[in-house]
């Protein structure tokens, strides 16, 4: 896998969103680096990532399950 860009990883975002939304709850999405390359990072409310793709047009995907979002 080659490293992706900022801009692969931005165009990836919108799509990571709309894929996972299907079937997760999705509490927010963002850039992060990973390894010194971008990946874009999926919060879920609950539930596995198993099954949700691991990259997208070649840029990781990172899932982390944080729960409810609040405002503090």
């Amino acid at each position: 896998m080659a490293d992706a860009s900022l801009e692969a990883a931005r165009r990836v975002k919108t799509l990571a969103r709309e894929m996972v939304s299907r079937t997760r709850t999705v509490t927010g999405v963002g850039l992060a680096q990973l390894n010194g390359a971008y990946a874009v990072k999926v919060n879920l409310l609950d539930g596995e990532a198993a099954g949700l793709p691991r990259q997208i047009e070649g840029v990781p995907v990172i899932y982390e399950r944080t729960g409810r979002v609040r405002a503090r």
